[in-house]
This record gives C-alpha cells, sequence and structure tokens, in this order.
C-alpha cells in the first residue's frame, strides 16, 4: 500500500507543480504551495483510482481529477487550521500556513487553491466531454460548499460543548468529509455517464467511507501520537468537539467503524475481485493509526 501511495503523491504533485508553473507568478503562490505540497497520503485520490478501476478509465485522467480534489482538500486544511476554527499551529509535522505566512495570506491562499480545482476540471489536461466537464464541476461545487466541507465545519464549531444526537454528529461527519469521498467515488461513475440511481450508490459509499475515514482520524486523536498526527493529539476532548468516538466511546466507535467498512465492502461486492483494490485502502485507513 505505501509504494501505491507514493506512486500518486509522486504522479499528483508532478501534475501540480506543472499546472502552478504554467501559471502567472504571484505573491500568494508560496503560500498556496506550502500548503498544497506539506505532505499527505492522497488517499482521496486513492479512492478515485480505486472507483475508477471498476470503470476501466485512463490513470491519467483520474490523476488529474485527484489534483482537483487534493487542492479542495489542501484549502479545508488551511482553513481548518485558523485560529477562528480549530486553532492548529502545526499540521503534517510542520507549521501550519497562517503560522509560517500570516492569517489574511493563508485565508486568500485557501481560497486560491478552492478555484485552482475548477481551472483544473476545466483545462485541455482532462480529456473529457465539455458536458461531463460542467457535471463534475457541480458536484465538486455542492461537495465544498455549504452542502459539504464548509457547511459541516460550520456544524462541528456550533456543536462544540453540547449534547448532540448520533444522527446530527453523522450529518457533519458527512458533510465535512464524506462529501469530498464522496465525489471522488461519483466521478467515475459519472464519467461513464451511468444511470442516477448508480451515482447515488457510489455517492453514499463515499459518504460511508467519509464516516470510517473521519472516526479513524479522531482516533488518532483520541490515542495516536504526535508523530503519527503531524499535530498535537487530544485536542477533540479539550474543546468539547462532538464526534461518534465522544458520544458512543472508544470501543463502540471502533466497533462502528468496523460495521461501516463491512457494509462497504458487501455494496461492492458484485464487482467481483475488481474490488478488491478498494478494500485493501479501507483496511489501511482503518488501521492507520497503528
Amino acid at each position: 500500500m505505501k509504494n501505491k501511495l507514493l506512486k500518486i503523491v509522486k504522479d499528483t504533485n508532478f501534475f501540480l507543480k506543472n499546472f502552478i508553473k504554467k501559471q502567472k507568478k504571484t505573491e500568494l503562490i508560496p503560500a498556496m504551495n506550502y500548503g498544497l505540497f506539506s505532505g499527505g497520503k492522497k488517499i482521496r485520490s486513492k479512492i478515485l483510482l480505486d472507483i475508477g478501476f471498476l470503470f476501466k478509465i485512463d490513470y491519467k485522467t483520474l490523476i488529474t481529477i485527484g489534483s482537483a480534489v487534493e487542492c479542495i482538500h489542501a484549502y479545508s486544511l488551511i482553513h481548518d487550521d485558523l485560529p477562528c476554527m480549530d486553532n492548529d499551529k502545526m499540521r503534517r509535522g510542520k507549521l501550519s500556513t497562517h503560522v509560517k505566512f500570516g492569517e489574511s495570506t493563508a485565508v486568500l491562499a485557501g481560497n486560491s487553491l478552492l478555484t485552482m480545482a475548477f481551472e483544473i476540471l476545466t483545462s485541455s489536461n482532462l480529456k473529457i466531454s465539455e458536458k461531463i466537464k460542467i457535471n463534475l464541476i457541480k458536484k465538486l461545487s455542492e461537495c465544498s460548499g455549504h452542502l459539504g466541507i464548509a457547511g459541516g465545519q460550520f456544524l462541528d464549531l456550533s456543536f462544540e460543548k453540547k449534547n448532540i444526537s448520533k444522527n446530527k454528529i453523522i450529518d457533519m461527519e458527512i458533510k465535512k468529509t464524506g462529501k469530498l469521498f464522496s465525489f471522488c467515488c461519483m466521478a467515475p461513475a459519472i464519467i461513464r455517464k451511468k444511470s442516477l440511481k448508480e451515482i447515488k450508490f457510489f455517492e453514499k459509499i463515499g459518504s460511508d467511507i467519509g464516516l470510517l475515514f473521519q472516526i479513524a482520524d479522531d482516533l488518532i486523536d483520541l490515542k495516536g501520537s504526535t508523530k503519527i498526527a503531524g499535530k498535537k493529539t487530544g485536542k477533540d476532548k479539550k474543546r468539547g468537539k462532538a464526534t461518534l468516538i465522544s458520544l458512543l466511546g472508544h470501543k463502540n466507535a471502533i466497533k462502528y467503524s468496523i460495521n461501516i467498512k463491512s457494509k462497504i465492502i458487501k455494496d461492492l461486492k458484485k464487482y467481483g475481485s475488481k474490488s478488491k483494490k478498494i478494500n485493501e485502502t479501507l483496511n489501511y485507513i482503518l488501521l492507520r493509526n497503528k
């Protein structure tokens, strides 16, 4: 798995560096590069490739779309770390973008990465029809704004130090984390012009993967080391974050995540041996705090 992820990191970063290189240089690019190339395993791109494999979509197309996804993810992390949000001074073992460059520059760099994602999807690098590009842009927009990441972040902050129901926590985590995974799962089906029913099926798969990822991430904050997390751990409990772990407890949250993984594997069973790649990725997500 490690070598597979390293190849995705290498190929995605190669695409993004070339894409930025061709643009006019501005004062924001150093901060954008810092947030974009600060590490990360490219799990979202790996999921995109795994689902793309089911539909026999070529690697270059998936890396291009994955690069747009990674821009969205980087923007969300830069904003997530801001003092007015989660106030994290470290990210992936390095100073957060706002600590390195200042808050205003970090906000603008994040905004620029958000818009660059859509530049990538409209570029000539992506060899698909204009109609499909528009559909992908629509879906990625929905996953990034108030219906997705931004809306989920708002709920995450507003839920602090409150008694929140399981359904509301799940809704928040699907928006905050699951929606971008949903896009990664939907995109290949959209490219292959699958039925709305099948696209919705993969949207749900992505939501479930997002929940699995968020539980694993919260477990790292609870039990993992600063070295594994790349930032200070134990902050969720201190801030009174509403998570499935805080609601269900450590052991029950692990059981819940295992059940989610089993459900995803069962749902994808109809794709036979082709689903082996994504099964491996799910195991990696669940065990990455080990």
